[in-house]
Formats: structure tokens, sequence, C-alpha cells
């Protein structure tokens, strides 16, 4: 009996059925729903690409055809989908340029995966194929760059050119590229020859005028009155500047609560010594020489109150308030400064000084201007103007791709040509690759080599030229070793793009393929989605 119990059960050869169809349509769905935030944002790629309105329901409203901002303010509820959106995030974060072009990409790959697994590719499969892809089409990218140097400064603003050329403000480019090569080149420290930070750069908007009027001032600028109150100064000259993080303004008590004084006399004795308090503070900063005063903004009380206004009005001390606190950091190291948190440590050594500190007016309204900063720290200040307030965002969002343009040259110090000619030029050289290639590997990476040609394809489209015939054609060049042919958007044909100044970072194309390939990896790798309370 024991012996039965022990007998092995009898093997099953035949194979059981396990039904897939979930995971399909899980995977189905997510390639489904990333692909409608890639042919939503699909019009706006290129030089010729359409704008989009965004509306919010608090009634504002942006246009832009920046990739990175019309994805983000999308309202997406599908976690595939907020990948998309995360990925555009993510390429402006690294390169700043070229999150219309990532999306796009990520898009067409998706939709070859979806013909791929359709076809009875394993997920796994396609997702091991598209990461040899990406490695293999980032060193066909490095083999055509051409290597630039930063004192080059005609190729710095082609590429800041390039990157304008697809926004609202194409037309203005000649004006803002060259301002920012200059802006970005002013901030790059010759210890460090190969970091740019942006926060360097400070973008002050100012309504009124047209683009044109849009400056690159070397010092600072407030977009703020100074104070008039009791007749203050608005003009001083050799200025010594202090950045002050204390109020002056009689003290309160520590926890709310209310003095009740009935006594007129203790009423007087109350405002005499709030008046010998402030007039002490005001002396102190009279006696270190200071007669121009930054007042950081406060959230315990009123940093300044019409008493001490009048009496460093009476000291002749040009004031402006309101600064706010995470602007304090970018003020102290232009001016060379340190920042004053306490009275007690008001000192000389403590100033910033300029030659001119001024209130000027600026269309309607006025700035404080400060020029001529002895001993500048590498910064700069771009004031932008323009004849309504979408105008000024987008010239600011514009202006902000072009300097990541300079940034990621800064980094990395090649530009290839733009116009499609990358891409076509990485899908002839990868389907020629693929078929050195056996088995199911092969299969997956001539697809997906196919998928890149949707750049120029979409960049023609938007165009309204022939997509297929320009297309055929651009690929017809390539074979020939024209490496550098790219779809001339201006002229409506194919050119050597280069000659045309077309050109674009290294840096952008490499940041967009990888990131790409990688979401798309990440999106058929996934068969289920749970959700938990």
């Amino acid at each position: 009996m024991a012996a039965a119990a022990a007998a092995p059960a009898p093997s099953r050869k035949t194979e059981t059925y396990t039904d897939t169809k979930r995971r399909d349509d899980v995977r189905g769905a997510n390639i489904a729903a990333a692909r409608a935030v890639a042919d939503a944002v699909r019009t706006s790629l290129g030089p010729r690409g359409m704008d989009k309105m965004i509306s919010s329901g608090d009634q504002e409203v942006i246009i832009t055809n920046d990739g990175a901002t019309i994805v983000s303010r999308m309202a997406l509820v599908q976690p595939a989908a907020r990948m998309l959106a995360e990925l555009s995030r993510s390429q402006d974060a690294a390169a700043g340029d070229g999150t219309t072009t990532v999306v796009v990409l990520a898009g067409s790959l998706l939709r070859r995966a979806q013909s791929l697994l359709s076809a009875g590719a394993h997920p796994t499969a396609a997702a091991d194929a598209l990461h040899r892809l990406s490695t293999r089409a980032v060193d066909i990218l490095q083999s055509m760059a051409i290597p630039i140097e930063l004192s080059d400064r005609e190729s710095l603003v082609k590429s800041a050119s390039t990157a304008l050329n697809s926004k609202v403000v194409s037309q203005y480019s000649t004006l803002l590229s060259p301002l920012a090569v200059d802006a970005a080149l002013s901030v790059v420290d010759p210890a460090h020859p190969d970091l740019l930070d942006l926060r360097d750069i400070r973008i002050v908007k100012k309504l009124g005028g047209t683009i044109d009027d849009t400056e690159l001032v070397h010092g600072l600028i407030f977009d703020k009155k100074a104070s008039h109150a009791a007749g203050g100064p608005t003009r001083m000259e050799n200025a010594k500047i202090a950045v002050i993080q204390f109020q002056i303004s009689p003290p309160k008590t520590d926890i709310e609560q209310s003095v009740i004084v009935s006594d007129y006399s203790q009423m007087d004795r109350i405002l005499r010594e709030e008046r010998n308090y402030i007039l002490g503070m005001v002396k102190k900063i009279r006696a270190a020489g200071c007669n121009v005063l930054l007042i950081q903004k406060s959230i315990l009380r009123d940093a300044v109150t019409d008493l001490s206004l009048h009496y460093l009005a009476k000291a002749k001390i040009l004031v402006v308030k309101d600064v706010e606190r995470d602007e304090i950091e970018f003020i102290t190291k232009t001016l060379n400064c340190l920042p004053i948190a306490n009275i007690e440590h008001f000192r000389t050594d403590k100033l910033g000084y300029a030659d001119l500190v001024e209130e000027v007016s600026v269309g309607e309204g006025k700035v404080v201007k400060i020029t001529g900063i002895k001993d500048m720290g590498r910064t700069a200040t771009v004031l932008v103007r323009g004849s309504n307030q979408l105008v000024i965002d987008e010239a600011e969002r514009s202006l902000h791709d072009a300097l990541c343009v300079i940034r990621c040259l800064v980094n990395k110090r090649f530009m290839i040509a733009g116009g499609g000619a990358p891409e076509i030029e990485m899908s002839m050289q990868l389907a020629a690759w693929a078929k050195e290639l056996q088995g199911m590997e092969s299969y997956c990476i001539k697809e997906f080599a196919e998928a890149l040609e949707v750049i120029p394809y979409t960049l023609a489209e938007n165009a309204g030229l022939n997509p297929i015939s320009i297309v055929t054609e651009l690929r017809n060049r390539h074979a020939r070793g024209e490496k550098n042919t790219g779809i001339n958007v201006r002229k409506g044909q194919i050119t050597n793009i280069l000659e045309e100044n077309v050109v674009q970072p290294l840096l952008v194309s490499t940041s967009a393929i990888t990131l790409a390939c990688e979401c798309v990896r990440m999106i058929l790798k996934i068969d289920d989605i749970v959700t938990v309370r």
C-alpha cells in the first residue's frame, strides 16, 4: 500500500493552454494611450509645425509649440500616457531641446512594436533588440558629429537659431540667438569650462514694446519701483548696496497677543520708543556708508513701515523693497556682496558697489536698473519685452530652449546636421546592420530602424510637402553617401543642410534616441496593471 502511494504521479506530456488575452489587451491599451499623446504633439514638430493653444480651467491660456509644455499641461489619466509626459520632461532636463522629437519618436517605435507583437514576436525579444539598436544608433550619430570650439561664436549662434526656428517667435531669431549665446558665454566659469548653470541667467519679463526691445543687461534689473515714500531718491551714483534680510520696523511679540494701552502718556512713550528704535537702525545703516538698500520680503511682519521709509528717505538712501527670497542668492552673487541678517552685522565689507542705480521707465511700468557693478559675479540678466503676456511667456520659453542648446554644446562640444538628416542616416545604417544579424533580432531591428523615418516624414508633412516622395528621395541621396542631406523646409526641397546652417547639438539627438528607446522598452515589458487601494 505504501509502495503504491510512493509511486510517482504520471507526467502530463500534453501542453497546457495559457490564456494571454488579458496581457495582450493591457499592452495594447498602453501602446494606444502612449501613441495618442505622440499623435497630439506630432503636428507641432519642425519649423513649419503648428502651435497649440492650451486653455486651463482657471481661464489661463498658453500658446506654444514646445513639446514639454504641451505634454506637461495635458490632463493625462492613463499611466502609460503619463510616462510619455515624463519622457518629455526628462529630455527637457537632459538637453532642453528636442522635447517634441522624443515623444514623436517614442510613438513611432511603439507603432512598430505593436506590429511586431501582432506578428508573434515576444515583448522581451523586441525590448532587447531595441536596447541594442539605441547603443548602435548613438555610435552612428557620433560618427556623423562635427567638433566645435566655444570660441567659434558663429557656430553657437547657428545652433541657437535652429532651436528658435520652430518657435512662435522664430522671426526674431536673428536678435534672440546672439543674445542667448552672449548670455551663456558670459556665465561660463573658466575654472569649469564644461559647466553652464542656467540659474545664473535671470529672465525678467516686462509688458510693453515688442520682442525687438529685448536686451541683455550687464548688471541687475528689478521688476519693481524704488520706494517713493517721503520723496526718497530714485537715482544713485557710486552706489554702495546692501542686501538685508531683517525688518526695519518695530519689533512684535513672539506670540499672537494684543497689548491694550489706555494711558495717553504711555501711548506717546510707545511711539517715541518706536521712532528711536527705527532711527537707531537707520543711523547704523548710514554709518556703514550704505546708500542703496535691497530689502527681502518678510512673512513675519512688515519689512518696512511708512515711518522707516520716511527716515531712510531723509538719509538719502534709495530703497527697493519686497525682494523675493529665492532671488537673494542670484543678487548677492551678481553684486559680489553678502546678505545681512541682523542690524548688528551691518558692516562695510558686506556691501556691493556699482556705478549707477536708477529707476527707469519701461513700457507702462518702471524697473530699477543696477549697472557698472564692481567685481561682478558671472551672471547675466535678460529683459524680455513683448506686446502681450502670451508672446512674452513664449519668448521666455524659446529663450530657455536656445540657452539649453548652448548648454548642450558646452557640455559636449559636437554638433550634427538637422532637418531629418541624422534620422535617415541612422535608419539606413541600422537596416544594413539588421541584415548581418540572425533570427528574431534581425527582424525587430529592421522594423525599429524604419520607425526612425518618422522624423523626416513628419517634417515634410508639416511643411506641406509630399512626405513619401521627399523621404524616398532623401533615402536615395543618403544611399549615395551624402550624409548631411536633409529637408530644407524653407525651399521645400532636399539640400545639404549644413550649408543652410541648420545644425543641432549632438547631445539633443543622442539623448532623444536613448530616452525614447528606454521608455518604449519599459512600456513593452508591462503586461498587467494592478490597481491598489
